[in-house]
């Protein structure tokens, strides 16, 4: 009975069926292959499972399924899908190798980066697949752990060229809506009831005799085309339940009903078959010889296996193997609460204490009535290990019950703050509040307070970047100054970062007073922190001046120079901060250390939820420096990364690009960026979505427009936007003629480069004054400017300062000297992409009598473009790095790599790797 009816349920399924063959037969010939199965309990996901596991000839077939028992242990489903791999364990990089090792407990070692681990797994599966062509089912991925769920849905969204078909199936029900979100945008086939022919078939394939026509029909539309519910609900039903009118009207779902019916056939099971059955369902493994010896414990007889057997609900064959998932959740819900924990206290007994001890702990933990000190201290310990391995989301998990079982009510309040500070982490910011307030029903000493306080700060922080965590910050940093004064100091620092970022919309607390509340925490430790200096820097900056506060910012930017290129935590977490001061102290060798070494960090670790934010701030980099084809090329993985991994997407440095492109669009985009940095009380997004606009508009010659943005740029000393907007408001000023608001910008635009000292500020200075000014001191003003802008990373501006010194020339009827500027302003714009500019460039040229040269078409106009990943791969390639480390470089297999060269060599025209350099420089 249990194999026939999943080739029952495929009746009326051949588009889904072909679907599937599709996907195999693409995963033979080396193109990856996702495919999620969605649709509600009974459609037949389970059904077409197990056709492509079938239909799969000549693959290697790794199967897992998740359960809901098993939802908050760390990577337990990937352990099951990975298990049959492990002997191959040994021929994927070292890196990924160790991160998997103590993920799955194989090892011990730190805490992974989940997104390293989900690159191991990916190469583990390219590395099987070459073998023999892999196909991989995961049943009920709605139930998957959060780690494994993230993990599989990073290796769907990079396959490519491997020869591997990754199938989920994934229910549409309310109770798994938050689960199933980790494969939202893959590609996915909505499984749907049959159509009214095909259900009649099938019911009548099961009813014996006669059915009355309008009973069939009302059963028929009753359940939807349900195949499960067709299959199932009439099962024990008499003839005469059935001709009276089977499935009456009811406002269940219809997963309950089909719960029920199971529920109906296991309560006319023996006793001990049906405690054999809940603990098959406790056990989630399916581990047969782990459950013979549970059997043992409970003095269940072998007779009661066959009577499950018999009863087409279970097979015990090398592993447990249940009808259908409702079956599992069925036998485990409708148990005697009394006999679940003697059967959890039995599959505790039996699992191994050495090799499974987490396991072994959560059962104990499901069969305890009363608070037990030794096992909250085992689950306690049990989460530091889960954490070790990555999995955060399963340390809450043990914390919280450990919290449940501890007796006493000081350790409880502790272990309730521990547990709601994993669930921040785990990004479970609800669960950690609730954590928080069953904590305050303990009493709390002051340490516990503060760090509580702290907590609740960072997650209201965390939700909005505005100024509405500013209260609880400045708070919590009160409290901690004295009992935790270095952590104190750090929530001085999340303080000052929410004032910044919440800028002109704070209501009554300025930025200003917010520094002057964080020079009341407690002194630094000696030597210094890296956040100490920062902490001290920002607070003379903001509440003295610029020019008490650049030399302390300038020694706390070396120190977390020195601490990135060693690839310090403090570098990583604070780079937010950071980039932000080294922009306001216009210091670009700073920015391009910072994000330099957090690239490189992010990708040696694997850290993909820190990646995007470097990635980002090194595009802006690029962008500043007239690179705006690698800009894009990073903006583009970013954004890549983010959709994989969830995140917000991060806007401010594809919009910078827009604006210094001319991009038609940007106008709009970054209009739009205004008004919901409005709404979400953003304000400093406010001021610099104004001086982007003002960039837009200087690069059209729409000097007004610009003067306009301008001004609301200025309205608030945003920090790393406003010091950029004076110097953008004074060349605005100048072309609208009005002086005085260029001598207002010029006035904050001395104080701020005066500060920095850096070739970058006083280059740009040395313009807007050239721009104020007439003669002599203004010819030499621009070749002040052009001189320390061109020993400066920001080749833009210098591009800028040849455009305007070469219209000031054509003004001056200099017309030789200003042909010379334009050109170079000219050709360098057009090179970076700035076609703006460069417009601006031309028009001056003709002006001045010179012939512009159309526009030489590039190679990439020649032929077809490289995509950008696959121009990061090939200049990864023609630097000399080989495909295995190219590809643990951007997070794809090394089958993935070979194919992006095959279509780089074939679009450049070129053989080998050797060429490689030369081809690209032509690009």
């Amino acid at each position: 009975m249990a194999s026939s009816a999943p080739r029952r349920g495929l009746r009326g399924r051949r588009g889904e069926c072909g679907a599937l063959d599709q996907a195999t037969a693409d995963a033979r010939a080396g193109r990856g292959q996702v495919l999620v199965l969605r649709g509600e309990p009974g459609v037949g996901k389970s059904a077409l499972a197990e056709y492509l596991v079938g239909s799969a000839t000549g693959c290697q077939v790794l199967r897992a399924v998740g359960v809901e028992s098993e939802m908050e242990l760390a990577f337990a489903g990937l352990h099951q899908l990975c298990g049959p791999l492990m002997p191959l364990l040994d021929r994927i990089p070292e890196p990924q190798r160790d991160a998997l090792s103590v993920a799955f407990g194989l090892s011990a070692g730190s805490a992974p980066d989940r997104f390293l681990v989900g690159l191991a797994v990916l190469s583990l599966l390219a590395e099987a697949a070459e073998e023999q062509p892999l196909v991989c089912v995961v049943d009920d991925a709605q139930w998957l752990d959060q780690i494994s769920a993230q993990t599989l849905a990073f290796v769907a969204r990079r396959l490519l060229a491997e020869r591997v078909a990754l199938v989920f199936a994934v229910r549409t029900s309310s109770t798994a809506d938050g689960a199933s979100d980790h494969f939202a945008g893959l590609r996915e086939i909505v499984i749907r009831g049959l159509h009214d022919d095909d259900a009649r078939a099938l019911l009548e394939s099961v009813v014996p005799g006669r059915l009355d026509e309008k009973v069939r029909d009302r059963i028929v539309a009753e359940t939807r085309g349900n195949p499960l519910a067709l299959l199932e609900l009439t099962r024990g039903l008499s003839a005469a339940e059935l001709a009276g009118g089977f499935g009456r009207p009811d406002a269940r779902p219809l997963a309950s009903q089909i719960e029920e019916s199971y529920l109906r056939r296991i309560g006319s099971l023996p006793v001990a078959a049906q405690r054999l059955l809940l603990a098959a369902a406790a056990e989630p493994v399916g581990d047969v010889p782990l459950l013979r010896r549970v059997a043992e414990r409970l003095d269940i007889d072998a007779d009661a296996a066959g009577a499950v057997e018999a009863a087409g609900l279970v097979e015990f064959g090398t592993r447990v193997r249940f009808r259908h998932p409702l079956v599992r959740s069925a036998a485990y819900r409708a148990a005697d609460p009394i006999v679940r924990r003697d059967v959890h206290r039995a599959l505790a007994e039996a699992t191994d204490s050495v090799f499974d001890s987490d396991r072994q702990a959560w059962h104990r933990a499901h069969a305890a009535v009363e608070p037990d000190e030794d096992l909250a201290g085992e689950l306690e310990r049990s989460a530091g290990r889960a954490q070790a391995r990555g999995g955060i989301a399963a340390a809450a998990a043990f914390l919280r019950r450990a919290t449940e079982l501890t007796p006493d009510p000081g350790l409880r309040a502790t272990r309730a703050g521990a547990a709601a500070q994993a669930a921040f982490e785990a990004g479970s910011p609800d669960a950690a509040l609730e954590l928080l307030a069953a904590a305050r029903l303990s009493p709390l000493d002051e340490v516990q307070h503060a760090r509580q306080a702290w907590l609740r700060a960072q997650i209201v922080f965390a939700r909005r970047r505005g100024g509405e965590a500013l209260p609880l910050l400045l708070d919590a940093a009160g409290r901690l100054a004295g009992v935790r004064e270095e952590q104190a100091r750090e929530a001085y620092l999340d303080a000052i970062g929410s004032a910044v970022f919440a800028g002109r919309l704070l209501d009554r607390v300025g930025v200003r007073q917010v520094a002057e509340a964080a020079r009341t925490a407690p002194p630094g430790t000696q030597p210094p922190r890296p956040t100490d200096l920062l902490l001290d820097g920002l607070v003379t900056w903001l509440a003295d001046g610029h020019a008490e506060g650049a030399p302390l910012l300038r020694a706390a930017l070396g120190v977390f120079r020195a601490a990135s290129g060693g690839g310090g935590d403090d570098a990583m977490r604070w780079l937010w901060l950071t980039w932000l001061v080294a922009g306001d102290l216009w210091d670009d060798e700073a920015w391009h250390e910072l994000t330099t070494h957090a690239v490189r960090t992010a990708r040696d670790t694997g850290a993909l939820n820190f990646l995007p934010l470097a990635l980002g701030y090194r595009a802006a980099m690029y962008v500043h420096a007239g690179e705006f084809g690698l800009a894009a090329t990073l903006i583009d993985e970013a954004d890549s990364i983010m959709e994989v991994t969830g995140h917000s997407p991060m806007s401010y440095p594809a919009m910078l690009l827009m604006s210094w492109s001319g991009d038609p669009r940007a106008e709009t985009v970054i209009s739009s960026g205004i008004g919901e940095a409005s709404s979400w009380g953003e304000g400093r997004a406010i001021g610099l979505g104004h001086y982007l606009l003002t960039i837009l508009h200087n690069g059209f010659g729409r000097y007004q427009e610009a003067l306009d943005h301008g001004r609301q740029a200025m309205e608030f000393e945003d920090v790393s936007v406003v010091g950029f907007a004076y110097a953008e408001v004074v060349e605005a000023a100048v072309r609208s003629g009005v002086p005085e608001a260029a001598d207002a910008a010029l006035r904050g635009l001395e104080e701020r480069a005066a500060a920095s000292g850096t070739d970058w500020a006083l280059g740009v200075l040395a313009r807007s004054k050239a721009l104020l000014s007439e003669g002599p001191a203004a010819d030499l003003l621009y070749r002040e400017s052009v001189e320390r802008l061109g020993r400066s990373r920001v080749v833009v501006q210098l591009a800028r300062t040849h455009l305007v010194y070469g219209e000031w020339l054509r003004r001056e009827n200099r017309r030789v000297d200003a042909r010379a500027h334009l050109r170079r302003a000219h050709e360098m714009l057009q090179g970076f992409g700035a076609s703006s500019f460069a417009e601006r460039a031309r028009r001056e040229l003709l002006a001045t009598g010179e012939t512009v040269r159309p526009r030489q078409i590039a190679v990439d106009d020649l032929r077809e473009a490289l995509t950008a990943q696959e121009g990061q791969v090939a200049r990864l390639a023609a630097d000399g790095l080989t495909n295995s480390e190219i590809g643990a470089e951007l997070f794809i297999s090394p089958r993935t790599v070979e194919w992006h060269l095959g279509k780089v060599f074939t679009k450049l025209d070129v053989k080998s790797r050797n060429k490689l350099r030369s081809a690209l420089a032509g690009i």
